[in-house]
């Protein structure tokens, strides 16, 4: 009954600090003000973060009759005062108040706290994605690239940073310190991007190999006892192998773009002997797709997918059988790369072609695929048995992708894509000859 009691007391102080913190027109108590919502917000358990960010929706909001009296005067006579009086009555008052909030101490911190925990509730409560677009609204101002700070991580960054690093590795998961270290060396580089509210915590980062040439395969590059290659005129192709975000309480605010197009700059300043920039990304979700039937999806153009393709398109699926057998069974009864047939090689390297190819302007596109190509990368090579770890044979038959990062067109390729053109090389086009 005790911790009931107290566990009230705890959202009804919440809740009157926010009231007290939107009221207060004066700044000489903003801070202390922030602080107390700051305070009594992480006390709050996972239960009451319901009530806490409800609340928001029934406090919080812009008021419908002053915005639709606002929105007719601007109609009548759009000058600069009805449009500044429409400006303030349809912002919504949650952004004023997070601004506030952000006085506090660590101020950024909570708010990016208290998105991620938004975040787990938008399910249970639809209604919530009001906030979570008032959150993501602003945070995406906070968090512009233009204010962020990318820095080089390397052995000699601070403990906790490295620590993150390890923690946070979303593609190819980092086994310990000697691997850490290994991806760290010389011809490996790691950049991450920093806000200066944030100075030890990285908020995306990308890992880097400086090679020879193009890889085919992730697992010479994520070896722990692989060979250091020291001699910098080797350094012809930088591989951006992986990029992982760090806050999930960041989710939907653009940084990786941006992140890999600087890193791209910083390193052919570096070294100017590096001509190539290109990823080796993984294709999630491309075995999901061929099982659910290989469809372009919503937003593709039906005649994207020509009547000739669209015939080879069946052929593979029913190549693979996965009506008979499902992947899971395959793999569970020693289906390998290795041991594959010429049919089953071909059939799923053709399906992931078009996958990449034409169905990644969809709302079912790959969103790695997305990323990359929204970005103004190329697709360049489809790669057979690029990841035989097992999430690589689950997810993609192993098969691994290059996007080509060519400098000098981005900005067109990236233009191209927003309007529904994908970009990819012949030897991908080859795949989907008839």
């Amino acid at each position: 009954m005790l911790e009931l009691i107290t566990k009230t007391r705890h959202l009804s102080k919440a809740l009157s600090a926010v009231q007290r913190l939107t009221s207060e027109r004066g700044e000489s108590n903003a801070v202390s003000m922030a602080n107390d919502v700051i305070d009594n917000y992480r006390k709050l358990t996972k239960d009451q973060h319901l009530k806490f960010f409800t609340a928001w929706i029934e406090k919080l909001s812009p008021n419908p009759a002053e915005v639709m009296a606002a929105s007719q005067a601007f109609a009548a006579e759009a000058n600069a005062r009805n449009y500044i009086r429409l400006q303030k009555v349809s912002e919504s008052p949650r952004q004023e108040f997070m601004r506030r909030l952000n006085r506090g101490l660590n101020g950024t911190a909570a708010v990016v706290e208290m998105r991620r925990d938004l975040l787990q509730l938008l399910d249970k409560k639809p209604e919530l994605a009001a906030v979570d677009f008032d959150m993501r609204h602003l945070l995406s101002s906070w968090f512009n690239p233009g204010f962020l700070k990318m820095h080089r991580v390397d052995w000699k960054s601070p403990a906790e940073v490295l620590e993150k690093l390890i923690q946070h590795e979303a593609v190819h998961a980092i086994d310990g310190w000697d691997d850490l270290r290994r991806r760290l060396q010389p011809d490996r580089r790691c950049f991450a991007f920093f806000h200066p509210q944030l100075p030890n915590e990285p908020l995306i980062f990308v890992e880097v190999a400086l090679l020879p040439e193009v890889p085919l395969a992730i697992a010479p590059l994520v070896d722990k006892k692989a060979e250091t290659v020291t001699q910098v005129q080797q350094y012809k192709v930088a591989v951006f192998y992986s990029i992982s975000n760090c806050e999930p309480g960041l989710r939907g605010v653009s940084m990786g773009n941006f992140l890999i197009k600087r890193v791209a700059e910083q390193l052919h300043q570096e070294f100017p002997g590096l001509k190539t920039f290109i990823t080796l990304s993984p294709v999630p979700g491309l075995i999901e797709w061929i099982a659910a039937g290989a469809n372009l999806g919503d937003g593709v153009p039906p005649d994207r997918l020509k009547p000739a393709l669209k015939m080879k398109r069946d052929q593979a699926l029913q190549a693979l059988g996965l009506d008979a057998q499902s992947w899971a069974e395959r793999l569970s009864n020693g289906w390998h790369p290795d041991n594959a047939s010429s049919k089953e090689k071909d059939a799923l390297l053709c399906l992931t072609a078009i996958y990449l190819g034409l169905a990644s302007t969809g709302r079912q596109g790959n969103p790695v695929a997305k990323f990359h190509l929204g970005n103004g990368a190329k697709l360049h090579l489809i790669n057979w048995a690029g990841d035989l770890s097992r999430k690589g044979l689950r997810q993609s038959a192993g098969i691994m992708v290059n996007y080509l990062y060519d400098l000098s067109s981005v900005e067109e390729n990236h233009e191209r894509f927003v309007n529904g053109e994908i970009m990819y090389s012949r030897a991908v086009a080859k795949l989907m000859s008839v």
